[in-house]
């Protein structure tokens, strides 16, 4: 009766979860076709958004076993 309940193991979730896989990885396509300069930038910009973030991480911890 659980396994019933839990929609995880269930066969429309995981076609759901391919479909929109799929939907997403077709519009990255088309972006990078369509306009591959703002592609490059919305690429820049969320690499330096991660790095800025690990930066902050480094700091913290440095900060923190500095005292």
């Amino acid at each position: 009766m659980a396994e019933f309940l839990s929609p995880k193991g269930h066969p429309a979730v995981k076609i759901v979860k391919r479909v929109a896989l799929g939907l997403v990885i077709a519009f990255a396509v088309f972006y990078l076709v369509t306009r591959p300069e703002d592609a490059a930038n919305a690429v820049q910009g969320i690499l330096g958004a991660v790095w800025g973030a690990g930066v902050a991480v480094v700091d913290f911890f440095a900060a923190l076993v500095g005292g």
